[in-house]
């Protein structure tokens, strides 16, 4: 399986714009830029990408190991917060923060089940960088 996105860029750094398109079209031609990744303009930027992205993966992972060990969950809600040196320009961590509803699950096995979906979500095996997770079972 491959999939796809393009990223067009016009103009220097500072002054230029980009688009990103993906495979899907769920997102057609949207806006990036230099205001966007380092200020508050509006469009997307790699990191915030990057971010759904973890976030998406880690949630699929995580229902994917819940239903191994016989576990359905009725909501699994994740943030993940991509840090950026600007300085370095280097993406330093994501931290992933987690709510689930699952029924019947303990909070051992519940944590047990998140921590091996943050270490084995295919976005978190592709990442080079420091992951953390907060993960809070709601009732």
């Amino acid at each position: 399986m491959k999939r796809t996105a393009n990223a067009v860029w016009n103009g220097s750094i500072k002054e230029g714009n980009g688009e990103i398109t993906t495979q899907s079209k769920v997102l057609d031609k949207s806006p990036y830029s230099f205001k966007t990744r380092f200020g508050d303009a509006k469009g997307t930027n790699p990191d915030e990408l990057l971010a759904a992205a973890h976030a998406g993966c880690f949630v699929m992972a995580l229902s994917l190991i819940l239903g191994k060990e016989g576990y359905t969950p009725d909501s699994l809600e994740a943030t993940s917060e991509v840090t950026m040196d600007a300085d370095k320009l280097e993406l330093t961590g994501s931290h992933l923060t987690l709510k689930a509803r699952i029924p019947n699950i303990s909070k051992d096995k519940f944590m047990e089940c998140a921590k091996a979906a943050k270490q084995n979500c295919p976005v978190s095996k592709a990442l080079s960088l420091k992951i953390t997770l907060d993960a809070t079972l709601v009732s």
